[in-house]
């Protein structure tokens, strides 16, 4: 019966599912790799009754686990109570206005005022039309242009593919968004360069994630944020930092930015406000911008989603932050990525492949080098082949093979010290496996 059924659904995926960011040449030749049914806290299965640790949390957005059945029991009663009303033109709903508080309640510094979106992409996309906005209110309409970094990853809807620093992603379609341009992204100087063959007069903001997570979860180099707001603050020019990945306890702290001791103009969010259980995201603004929205705005805000403040979403996104802090999730996160990193240097000193490892909470990242040395690259990429071994194994995680091979990490936040043995446990017989088969061949 289940063969039956998984050849059943494989055919019907081939021909009317069309699924975001994969092989579609893959996907028609070979139909889905796994067709999971069920999930419990960091695992899940597929039709076929196959288990796997989720060592990417999905989409780095399972915070709080998988199966949940008080965030299950939750949306239940909300949906049965209010499911959805709109939030245009004044209307409101108790949930949208508790989360919207209970974040700006736990955002860093006076950011304090949210705007709901449905996910991440639409979180930049606000986030850079109300900077543009603002600009106009402001009396300074030549502030349009947007800088980004190298290596960054925003969304894929038209502001946020523009803003995003992977070529990949801007190739995929022909026709760009104007007035966005790129800094590397290590280099605050880089941006006080460009700012100034722009103009800062020109410039509406710099936006840029705390860590860049599907860049290949690059950590910025000490100061660097620092001296970026520095400079923001000196040109005038607002900075939006996209937690979208690295917010709600991901990295060890409640928000990336908090490393760092900065607080942004804007910060956007997503994926760990309700760990998947819902469509949910926002931009928090600050008090200061807040203010002058009320006090120069004339007339209709002309921006909104229609699940913007969705009721049923927002009870979730409660939901999930009492979890995550009832169970001192965040906490863990910083815990379990400490030994998450020992443990990547342990198998760092027995692979001679394996280059540069970093963690920042349970955020990861191992690269895969020909040689130490030199950084030089195997001249086929290895990750890809690593992460399909691992997978047979039980592990699922992601690559990245813009200008790198790496394989990245971003397990869920209740990760046990049992659970993170038996993924690095793997990983070292993948290693293992990969050196006899193929490195040791090359």
């Amino acid at each position: 019966m289940t063969i039956k059924l998984k050849e059943e659904l494989k055919v019907l995926d081939q021909k009317h599912f069309l699924h975001p960011t994969t092989s579609i040449e893959q996907q028609q030749t070979q139909g889905p790799s796994a067709i999971f049914t069920e999930g419990k806290g960091i695992y899940l299965k597929d039709l076929e009754g196959n288990t796997y640790i989720d060592g990417m949390s999905s989409l780095w957005n399972v915070n709080v686990g998988h199966g949940r059945e008080e965030i299950a029991e939750v949306a239940k009663e909300q949906m049965a109570k209010l499911a959805f009303s709109s939030c245009f033109a004044t209307f409101s709903n108790e949930p949208a206005i508790r989360l919207a508080t209970k974040i700006a309640s736990i955002a860093p510094g006076d950011l304090n005022t949210v705007f709901f979106t449905s996910g991440g992409s639409e979180s930049n996309d606000t986030a850079i039309k109300l900077a543009r906005h603002y600009w106009l209110l402001k009396g300074q309409p030549q502030r349009q242009k947007i800088i980004s970094r190298t290596q960054s990853y925003h969304g894929v809807a038209m502001g946020a593919t523009s803003a995003t620093g992977l070529q990949a992603f801007r190739d995929f379609t022909n026709s760009h968004a104007p007035d966005f341009h790129y800094v590397y992204n290590q280099s605050a100087r880089n941006l006080r360069e460009t700012i100034e063959a722009l103009g800062p007069e020109t410039v509406a903001a710099f936006v840029s994630e705390p860590i860049q997570g599907a860049g290949g979860v690059n950590i910025p180099q000490q100061g660097y944020f620092e001296e970026v707001r520095e400079i923001c603050d000196e040109y005038g020019i607002l900075f939006i930092a996209d937690e979208v990945i690295t917010g709600f306890g991901r990295t060890g702290k409640f928000f990336g930015m908090e490393h760092y001791g900065v607080v942004p103009d804007m910060m956007t969010f997503a994926k760990g406000v309700s760990s998947g259980y819902a469509q949910l995201g926002g931009v928090v603004i600050s008090e200061k911008i807040h203010q002058d929205y009320c006090q120069l705005s004339k007339g209709t805000l002309m921006h909104g989603y229609t699940y913007s403040g969705h009721a049923l979403a927002c009870q979730v996104g409660l939901k999930n932050i009492e979890i995550i802090e009832r169970e001192n999730l965040v906490e863990n996160a910083a815990k379990m990525g400490e030994a998450l990193l020992e443990g990547f240097r342990a198998l760092q000193a027995k692979y001679d492949f394996i280059g540069c490892v970093r963690t920042i909470g349970l955020l990861g990242a191992m690269e895969l080098v020909k040689s130490r040395e030199t950084g030089e690259l195997f001249e086929t990429p290895l990750s890809p082949i690593f992460v399909q071994e691992t997978m047979k194994r039980g592990l699922i995680l992601r690559t990245v093979t813009y200008d790198q091979d790496t394989v990245v990490f971003s397990p869920p936040l209740i990760l046990s010290k049992a659970e993170l043995d038996e993924m690095l446990r793997i990983l070292d017989e993948t290693f293992e496996y990969v050196r006899k088969t193929i490195v040791e061949k090359i």
